[in-house]
C-alpha cells in the first residue's frame, strides 16, 4: 500500500500519475524524449541505461518495466538483462556501452562521481559528447523516477511476466501518450 492514498490500484508510476495527472504529461514527455527520441544510442541501449540505474537504486518496478523494454528492443530475455545488471563488465556488450554504463553508475551515486577518466574512456570507445550527455541525463532522470516511485511506496507486480508481456505494446505506444490507457 502506498504511503498516501492514491485512490487507484495502478502499479508504480502509473498510480502516481493517475493520482496527480498534472505530472503525467511532462514526465511522460521527458521519458519519451530520452528513451525514444532521435538519438545515435538505440532505444534498447537507452532503456538498458534506465534499467541499470533502476537496479542500482533497487527500484523493482522501474528496473522490470524498462528491463523488459530493453530486452524487447535488444532481442534478449530477462535472464540476460539480469546478468547485465549483475555485472555489465562481463556481459557481451560493446565496449562503448560498458563505458556509458560505468558513467551511469557514477551518476546514480551522485553527479560529482563522474570522472574525466570515465568520459575519456567513453570517447575512446566511440561515444559522442551527445551520447555522454544523454547517458548522464537518462541516469539522473531515472534517479528521480525511482525515488518518485519508491518514495511514495507504490506497489509493483512481482510476477515479471507482467512487464515482459507489456513491453511490445509499450514499444509501439511509447511514453508520450497517456500511461493511463
Amino acid at each position: 500500500m502506498a504511503h498516501i492514498e492514491l485512490n487507484n490500484d495502478l502499479p508504480g508510476i502509473r498510480g502516481l500519475m493517475f493520482y496527480r495527472p498534472e505530472t503525467e504529461a511532462p514526465l511522460n514527455a521527458l521519458a519519451e524524449f530520452l528513451l525514444r527520441g532521435d538519438n545515435t544510442l538505440s532505444r534498447g541501449e537507452r532503456e538498458l541505461i534506465g534499467t541499470y540505474v533502476s537496479y542500482l537504486n533497487d527500484c523493482f518496478f522501474c528496473q522490470n518495466v524498462h528491463g523488459a523494454a530493453a530486452g524487447h528492443y535488444l532481442d534478449c530475455n530477462m535472464e540476460q538483462i539480469d546478468a547485465i545488471k549483475a555485472d555489465f563488465t562481463s556481459a557481451s556488450l560493446p565496449p562503448k556501452m560498458k563505458a556509458l554504463l560505468a558513467i551511469a553508475a557514477s551518476v546514480q551515486k551522485g553527479g560529482k562521481y563522474v570522472t574525466p577518466e570515465q568520459v575519456d574512456e567513453a570517447r575512446q570507445e566511440g561515444a559522442t559528447d551527445k551520447e555522454i550527455h544523454d547517458t548522464v541525463l537518462i541516469a539522473a532522470s531515472f534517479c528521480m523516477f525511482n525515488r518518485y516511485v519508491d518514495g511514495l511506496g507504490t506497489w509493483a507486480p512481482q510476477d515479471r511476466s507482467f512487464y515482459i508481456n507489456r513491453a511490445p505494446q509499450r514499444a509501439i505506444e511509447g511514453y508520450a501518450g497517456s500511461i493511463l490507457k
